[in-house]
């Protein structure tokens, strides 16, 4: 504990004075992989000394954003994170407690020049980012109940070769379930918390949603239940309650922190502590029953439909074309957004057809990694570099190999893409799904849907992706062919992985 208080104090002292002092810096953030830091100016950011941190696997800067973004990897960056922000005084994105501190940073003034869509791809991997945790917990012990439930290692399953599992198996299937049946109060209490508002009111406002009151949406739509109807000023509401709805979620965890924002600032002092929170839920409330239900369950439906429509018409290659250009979303940052469409499909159909394509899509990276190791194994530092990029993609983490390899020499990223599509194309064929999402690699297989030999068929396809993605990444190396081709940047590869 001591020797990483020490590194993180390292690091944190490094980076003050590489990206032009404490007063360039507006807030900083985290997701699952990067230290994001938004800048006044990217100008002054010394890429060199940075990329030569302990710890650092790759450096990316966006000037359009004017974000720089630190890549430590999953589970290191919450904990460099936290170092960070407390040691440095450097406001914490969504920190509704450093609002002002904020402001007077020149947020407000930077959210325009970003624009709405970069602020939103932002907001949602704010909010995501904060519950990914729990989906990703579910998800495995769902992928762990299966294992004890069906007869993937032979004729009976573990449950009916060790009965005294059986019991495991039913308190792990409640507590799986009841994280996927609660998520849209997950995802309401991480939204209000991300735009500013009371976290609670998020929990309160989550829990009307899903209120055992009201009918569900499920029972009402099969029939076996009729919706609640209100007369609100002779307007006759249809009700229902809002079960695996995750854009109404979202749209409710923001009209509730702009509620409680402006009741808070507009009442007074004397009656703000207990009107405030009330009104915020009589309004949000009705909003909700009255038009943001209707509008995000049309919402929902359209944007699971287009999917599933995507999928079904394009088939093998709409597959192929999206685990194809996965990564190269990922390098531009917009793959942000698949968390709120990967939790829609859950909530919708029970599966992720998203998540092997990711693998596959980023164990072709892996490929291209490969590809480049072999070329370059006399060079001391590129082996080093390579191994480590190599191990992060089978954890599920392509940064380091995109920004410390691939995107640099060109053709491991080109091969890399050409792998994905391949091994996108198998996923298909197969019938290849997911029950969860948030993890990919190697830890993947724990939330690959069983059905179709499903463990097998991932591993085979990921397998798939590496093997192409090496083949034709050393094939257009003889094509595509960077100046100084031993050179892997000026990163010290010895010091990556010293703490987990």
């Amino acid at each position: 504990m001591a020797d990483e208080t020490k590194t993180f104090k390292q690091i944190t002292d490094t980076i003050i004075p590489a990206i032009g002092g404490k007063d360039n810096a507006i807030e900083a953030f985290h997701c699952a992989t990067r230290l994001r830091i938004n800048l006044k100016d990217t100008s002054k950011v010394d890429k060199k000394t940075l990329m030569n941190m302990p710890l650092v696997k790759g450096v990316n800067i966006n000037p359009t954003n004017k974000q720089l973004q630190i890549i430590f990897g999953p589970g290191l960056v919450d904990r460099v994170t936290a170092y960070f922000i407390k040691h440095t005084g450097i406001p914490a994105a969504g920190d509704s407690g450093d609002a002002e501190a904020v402001k007077e940073a020149g947020e407000n003034d930077t959210k325009k020049k970003k624009g709405w869509f970069q602020n939103f791809l932002d907001d949602l991997t704010g909010v995501f980012t904060e519950i990914l945790p729990g989906i990703l917990a579910g998800g495995i012990l769902i992928g762990l109940n299966n294992l004890l439930t069906q007869n993937v290692f032979g004729s009976q399953s573990i449950i009916q070769m060790v009965p005294g599992l059986s019991g495991v198996s039913k308190i792990i299937g409640i507590g799986a379930g009841g994280i996927f049946a609660m998520l849209p109060l997950i995802v309401c209490y991480s939204a209000t918390k991300r735009y500013g508002g009371r976290p609670v009111l998020g929990l309160a406002i989550g829990a009307v949603m899903m209120s055992s009151s009201l009918p569900s949406m499920s029972d009402v739509a099969t029939g076996a239940a009729k919706p609640m109807i209100a007369n609100v000023f002779g307007w006759h509401v249809s009700m229902t309650s809002f079960g695996g709805q995750i854009i109404v979620a979202l749209i409710m965890g923001w009209v509730v922190a702009k509620l409680d924002n402006y009741f808070q600032k507009h009442l007074p002092g004397v009656i703000q502590f207990v009107l405030a929170p009330m009104l915020t839920i009589l309004f949000a409330s009705l909003g909700l029953f009255l038009v943001i239900g209707p509008v995000g369950v049309a919402l929902s439906k359209g944007i699971t439909d287009a999917l599933l429509w995507v999928a079904n018409t394009l088939g093998v290659f709409g597959y192929a074309a999206f685990s194809g250009v996965q990564q190269l979303i990922v390098i531009t940052g917009l793959h942000n957004m698949f968390g709120a469409v990967e939790t829609q499909l859950l909530a919708s159909t029970g599966h992720d057809f998203l998540n092997p394509l990711m693998s596959v899509a980023l164990m072709g990276q892996g490929g291209g990694v490969v590809a480049y190791y072999i070329l370059n194994h006399k060079n001391k530092k590129a082996r080093e570099i390579s191994i480590s990029a190599f191990f992060s993609i089978l954890f599920g983490i392509s940064e380091p190999a995109l920004f410390g390899i691939n995107l640099e020499k060109k053709y491991p990223l080109v091969g890399g893409c050409i792998g994905g599509a391949i091994a996108g194309a198998f996923v298909y064929l197969v019938k290849l799904n997911a029950i969860s999402f948030g993890t990919t690699g190697l830890t993947g297989i724990a939330i690959a849907a069983p059905e179709h030999n499903g463990y097998l068929m991932y591993f085979l396809a990921n397998l798939i992706g590496v093997v192409f993605g090496c083949i034709f990444s050393l094939i257009l190396s003889k094509f595509i062919k960077p100046s100084h081709e031993d050179e892997v940047g000026e990163k010290d590869a010895s010091k990556y992985g010293q703490l987990n």
